[in-house]
């Protein structure tokens, strides 16, 4: 592996590894507001939410790399410590890559991107119409991280109100991942689509607890077929199979047809991974035993 000594590199090549690396990012599209009332408006990505009671979120406005200059909105959160920090659906992604466009000071990112502002209701900052999801906010703190280019403001701010357009939700009122759309931030160029094939569901409940990795027979564990990612969905049954679901197992005529092959084992694994393709996953551990049996 390459090692790298962060201290050893130009910051602008240490930048696009981290960027690269932790990703996708989402992207805070965050409104704000200056002392004379003029509106800004511009993306970030160093951005997360990070307590639900109470409900706090963070991004970092970073000082700019090359000229060290801090960013409008920076400026205005600690004049006006108040922003609305709006989602980003494909939508209007384009439309967001204008509006991190650096205008002069002064100029109108909503007008630039021919988004739509929206009065809040508790902050002077506007939201974005055409965001989904808008979030009210106010800002706790700003926890400056270094005074070079490069380094980062954290801004800790408490949502307030949250803004949710009806079409975005399932019929159980819960925010739908293939109807909200959103856009992740990436290195370089490269942004990451969340909906479609890019979201499936990985269900692993806290109780009763998973077998673990370290359960698993060890000839499945050092499997040729199985993979990291197959055998995890293993680990992650709450028991072992019984000895009557094994012994049922062994009556089917097909099973008994891979357990008298030379390479049965293989050929189990094989099975294994087929019916975890079919979200069979206790079926699936079941094979799994048998194959080891047939070592023994």
């Amino acid at each position: 592996m390459k090692t790298i000594d962060p201290k050893s590199i130009p910051h602008p090549d240490l930048h696009q590894i981290l960027v690269s690396a932790v990703a996708p990012r989402p992207i805070a599209f965050v409104s704000s507001i200056d002392e004379e009332g003029k509106p800004n408006l511009a993306p970030y990505s160093f951005f997360n939410v990070f307590s639900s009671n109470p409900p706090i979120l963070v991004f970092s406005s970073n000082r700019k790399g090359t000229t060290n200059a801090v960013k409008d909105t920076l400026h205005n959160v600690e004049a006006v410590r108040e922003v609305v920090v709006n989602v980003v659906p494909y939508s209007i992604v384009w439309q967001m890559a204008v509006a991190s466009i650096e205008f002069a000071k002064g100029v109108d990112e909503f007008v630039k991107s021919g988004l739509t502002p929206l009065a809040s209701d508790l902050v002077r900052p506007f939201r974005v119409k055409e965001s989904p999801v808008q979030m009210e906010c106010k800002v706790l703190q700003i926890m400056p991280l270094g005074d070079k280019g490069g380094a980062g403001n954290l801004v800790i701010c408490e949502i307030l109100r949250i803004h949710i357009d009806e079409s975005v939700l399932d019929s159980n009122g819960k925010i739908d991942p293939h109807r909200i759309d959103l856009m992740g931030r990436m290195g370089r160029a490269f942004y990451a689509r969340a909906s479609g094939e890019a979201v499936y569901t990985i269900a692993q409940p806290f109780l009763p607890v998973g077998i673990g990795f370290d359960q698993l027979p060890e000839s499945a564990r050092n499997s040729n077929v199985l993979t990291g990612n197959e055998l995890g969905q293993l680990a992650g049954r709450p028991a072992m199979p019984s000895g009557e679901a094994l012994e049922a197992l062994r009556q089917e005529k097909r099973i008994q047809d891979m357990l008298s092959a030379r390479n049965a084992v293989e050929r189990l694994h094989q099975e294994a991974r087929l019916e975890l393709e079919k979200d069979q996953a206790e079926r699936a551990l079941s094979l799994v035993w048998l194959a080891e049996q047939t070592l023994s």
